[in-house]
């Protein structure tokens, strides 16, 4: 197919699209929709864009993206977007469960033209984002529904490395096949594994001949010369390629890589190779081609990368191959050998290294890659040794012997007492150390200096600082860093208590140059100690803190005070902490942050502090009251400036949320400040529900528990924003259930009025029988609630009224429609029985809120069944209906497990004995079930003991001492209200063998 076949007649979007019914997606059509998605007209990009997304689950779709895709007389821009477009489908639609899943007949077309459209394609992009496509469908289809995927794979490559087969297909199968294992080595299903491994030998073979192969040709090459230069360079950047994969084959591949002679053999001859080449480019670089020596030293790298993951993944296997003593101590001498020069004044700005020792390799000079590797390897075997990693696979006597093996190995040949103790010098005179472009960036740069020294996640820093003056002041700093970091390992070891008292105390009250070093690293030493021993000096260390953040101290500069506001939060956050021994410092302390928030700049380092201010607010709970104020004023400059940085505006709702809880009904007078907050944060379609729902939500949550009745007007009114939450049905409508509830309880004779209640109702019946079972229940329990308040504030007449609107908003409809399928597929057996999504706990919750109305007014109920199940009322569809629900009740009542919702049945079904005489053989044709009933649940109530005559007439379900259940503090308002509901419900104050 050719660029001149499809785009027959270029039209514009709306022209060719509108008002057509797609059943089918064509690649003429598509192309001309890609294209107008690939042009520089913002109308036709958005229009494309939208019709796009529309043909997502239709017919032909995929497949046509492949047809334009693997089609190379077409433009790069349309290929590359059908390209990524079919890469986020794959994503969302190839998996057979997926709703609007591909179709099989589709499937099997863009398989059959995976591979050769891959192997062919000349662009490089294009060709990755073909290996990636590849790569994502064999994790869904390998091996149940493409088996032979993999040998195609193999089979390719041994074309591809004859001689005189076509040049470009032997790079683009190492990238298929890189892809492939990258994406099977993170299946979860053990099939999938099992299969990779099982083809592991094949590959391993064929790919490790071609990898010697091209190590040899090109080092021939850079021995004796040759005319073939071009050729050279292919061979380096394919055996580079050819490296890769089996990095990642080697660790995947294999459960146990060192029982395996070729691995043996290759990790061999891997580790002759890593110091020929490493001393190719340390020795002879000078003349080597610039690009070449950069591909050789990827090769090393990749080389380090093997060896690492190698330790991490198959620690005991690591140990058991070749010389892997020797190698540890090879990568340890390179450590030494770097920190003698790393720390001169010429050093480099320090480096980030991630847990895997990739972060940010392309700006790291080669060695500095190699070091930071190495320094990750040996920590790994250090954590072979010391703190081996558990797991819950069954291991055989030959595993476990193995790995006996393996640590003894480690310890004795590696990290010997001797060895240990030199790790430990160079680490922390070396790399630990602060150097002067660290000196300058602080003194130059504070706010910047202090957020990159913080890091985060698993980054370490390691770079040698050292200085030509205040050398004692960098050791000790460097000593204590390492001090901190093994607080975990040295809590029984070290007296820090003692070393608090008599070293730290006062070195952090010198008042000389150079001291604030120190200081810095006395605030994280505590940060990093407090979480993990117990009984030191916490009085001591507040002090320590509040002199910490004191501006008018000289030597507290900007990076100790905002060090010390964030290790702040690690000290208070623990168990132990104590509000009342707090208290004496907790004004200096906070008065301190809160100024130092608005004296700092960068967004990052103010929601640092907001994030302590927050953990102290959570922590000291009510005793938080006298500094709320202070607090609050702080926080609206902070939101306008904020503008459009929404992870402040975030911080700020958190903190706000956190003060509301712990100020318990104090809060209230904070409430117009806070509640316009909420209502722009969760306006819909505005940009800040995006990111502010959640925690807009939490807070508005928060509130509502902790305002006492009567609520105000505007915290009631605000209650109409749940409607678009309830429309949205995401992640957020569970707590906008939570918001419900709480109103229900704050104002429930408000939202008993006809205007909300049936606004409410017809939201609920949208939702019902659509949620997860536990959601489900809480839209029945939500009703009950309405049930129970109509009762008790209006009597019959309340309760009739709410039952007109459970049956005209549908609610009631559509619970009993539920109950009767439940009913059919109960009376059928059998291989062609009935299925029901109506049953267990959510049939529970359904005849729960049957159960509320029959108990507060028999007539009602008889009312409301009669509207709900027929059009006019008739007393031989009355009877069927009851008929039915009464046999399905009855039925699944030994279904209920709860003892509470047990007795609720109960109580309701024996209410309905108080029908007028016209009704009641509804009930009493089911006497002898109401009578099992009765039986079964007043035995399972009934109290052990000999004595069942005491003040609870023998039903444990009946609560007597609603005092009993305060709290011993001050207790959030919708607490009281919770326990109010309880005590107040017929199943704990109604005996169910005096009813």
């Amino acid at each position: 197919m050719r660029a001149r076949a499809i785009f027959v007649n270029p039209r514009s979007i709306k022209e060719e699209v509108a008002g057509m019914a797609v059943t089918e997606v064509t690649p003429q059509l598509l192309f001309q929709v890609v294209s107008a998605a690939a042009s520089s007209d913002q109308q036709q990009v958005r229009s494309a864009t939208q019709q796009l997304q529309s043909w997502e689950r239709t017919g032909g779709y995929y497949s046509s993206l492949q047809t334009i895709f693997i089609d190379t007389s077409l433009p790069v821009e349309v290929r590359y977007m059908c390209a990524i477009q079919m890469k986020n489908g794959i994503d969302k639609y190839w998996r057979k469960t997926a709703m609007n899943a591909i179709r099989k007949e589709e499937k099997t077309l863009i398989r059959s033209r995976c591979l050769e459209s891959g192997i062919n394609e000349p662009d490089r992009r294009l060709a990755l984002q073909n290996a990636l496509v590849i790569a994502k469908i064999l994790r869904f289809e390998f091996p149940h529904d493409w088996p032979d995927a993999i040998t195609s794979v193999v089979s390719l490559l041994r074309s591809a490395a004859q001689p005189g087969a076509n040049a470009l297909h032997l790079p683009r199968v190492l990238l298929v096949l890189l892809y492939i294992i990258k994406e099977l080595a993170t299946g979860r299903l053990q099939r999938t594994r099992a299969s990779l491994q099982s083809s592991s030998p094949e590959i391993f073979h064929v790919l490790g001949t071609i990898y010697v192969d091209k190590v040899e040709r090109w080092r021939n090459f850079l021995r004796s010369g040759g005319d073939d230069e071009g050729g050279a360079l292919e061979d380096v950047e394919q055996s580079l390629l050819a490296l890769r994969v089996l990095r990642r084959l080697l660790i995947a591949g294999y459960d146990f890589p060192n029982r395996h002679k070729e691995v043996q053999a290759f990790w061999t001859l891997l580790r002759t190779q890593f110091g020929d080449l490493l001393s190719l480019v340390v020795q002879e670089s000078a003349t080597i081609n610039p690009y070449v020596q950069t591909l050789i030293e990827k090769h090393l790298v990749q080389m380090s990368k093997l060896h690492l993951e190698m330790v991490k993944v198959h620690p005991a296997a690591y140990a058991l191959l070749a010389d892997s003593t020797g190698l540890a101590l090879a990568y340890w001498g390179l450590i030494t050998e770097f920190g003698e020069t790393f720390g001169s004044q010429s050093a480099t700005v320090p480096s980030k290294l991630g847990s895997n020792g990739d972060a940010d390799d392309a700006d790291k000079p080669f060695m500095e890659k190699l070091a930071l590797k190495g320094l990750l390897l040996v920590r790994a075997c250090a954590k072979m040794v010391f703190s081996p990693a558990q797991t819950f696979k069954y291991q055989h006597a030959e595993d476990k012997e193995e790995r006996k093996r393996s640590t003894e190995m480690m310890k004795n040949e590696l990290l010997t007492s001797d060895r240990a103790r030199e790790m430990m010098e160079i680490l922390v005179t070396r790399f630990f150390v602060f150097r002067p472009s660290d000196l300058r960036d602080w003194e130059e740069e504070p706010e910047d200096w202090e957020r990159r020294e913080e890091g985060e996640g698993d980054a370490w820093e390691f770079s040698v600082r050292s200085s030509p003056s205040n050398t004692n002041i960098l050791l000790k700093d460097s000593i204590y860093s390492a001090i901190g970091l093994a607080a975990p390992v040295l809590d029984e070891e070290l007296d820090f208590g003692a070393f608090l008292n008599s070293t730290l105390v006062s070195e952090v009250q010198i008042q000389q140059p150079g001291y604030n070093i120190l200081r810095r690293r006395i605030a994280i030493i505590l940060g990093q100690w407090l979480p993990v021993k117990e009984g030191l000096d916490r009085p001591m260390v507040y002090q320590i803190f509040q002199h910490l953040l004191s501006k008018e101290d000289q030597l507290n500069d900007v990076v100790v005070r905002v060090t010390a506001g964030r290790q702040l939060k690690n000290v208070v956050d623990p168990f132990e902490f104590s509000a009342e021994s707090f208290m004496p410092y907790a004004t200096g302390i906070l008065g301190a942050l809160m100024l130092l928030i608005e004296e700092v700049d960068l967004p990052e380092t103010k929601m640092a502090l907001l994030n302590t201010i927050s953990v102290i607010v959570v922590k000291m709970e009510h005793h938080i009251s006298p500094f709320a104020d202070q607090i609050i004023s702080l926080l609206p400059p902070l939101w306008s400036q904020a503008g459009e940085e929404y992870l402040m505006k975030q911080a700020i709702l958190t903190i706000l949320a956190a003060l509301i809880t712990s100020m318990k009904d104090e809060s209230r007078r904070y409430h117009s400040l806070i509640l316009p907050l909420i209502e722009s944060s969760i306006e819909l379609g505005s940009e800040t529900q995006v990111y502010l729902l959640e925690d807009a939500l939490d807070l508005w949550s928060a509130i509502l528990i902790q305002t006492p009745s009567p609520a105000v007007p505007s915290l009631l009114a605000l209650s109409n924003h749940l409607f678009p939450i309830f429309e949205l049905a995401t992640d957020t409508l569970r707590k906008a259930l939570e918001i419900t509830e709480s109103y229900l309880l704050l104002a429930p004779t408000s939202f008993l009025a006809p205007s909300s209640l049936t606004r409410f109702l017809a939201s609920f019946t949208t939702l019902l029988g659509t949620l997860k079972p536990s959601a489900n229940g809480t839209i029945t329990h939500l009703v009950e609630i309405l049930v129970r308040a109509a009762d008790s504030s209006g009597g019959p007449q309340a309760v009739a009224d709410l039952t007109t609107s459970l049956v005209s908003t549908g609610f009631l409809s559509k619970l009993l429609s539920g109950l009767r399928e439940s009913f059919t597929a109960h009376q059928t057996t059998g291989p062609n029985r009935k299925h029901t999504t109506i049953d267990g706990v959510v049939e529970t919750d359904y005849l729960s809120v049957l159960a509320r109305i029959a108990f507060a007014s028999p007539a009602i109920f008889i009312q409301a069944l009669t509207a709900a199940t027929s059009t006019q009322t008739s007393e031989p569809e009355l009877a069927s209906a009851m008929s039915w629900l009464l046999t399905e009740w009855f039925s699944h009542f030994e279904n209920i497990g709860d003892p509470k919702r047990r007795k609720l049945a109960c109580l309701a079904l024996t209410n309905l004995l108080l029908l007028p005489r016209l009704h009641l053989p509804l009930i009493l044709s089911h006497l002898q079930s109401l009578m099992t009933v009765w039986t079964d649940v007043i035995t399972e109530l009934q109290l052990d003991g000999p004595d069942n005559n005491d003040n609870n007439g023998g039903d444990c379900l009946i609560y007597w001492d609603a005092e009993g259940l305060k709290s011993e503090g001050p207790e959030a308002p919708e607490e009281e209200r919770r326990r109010d509901l309880v005590f107040g419900d017929p199943v704990h104050r109604v005996d169910v063998r005096e009813f």
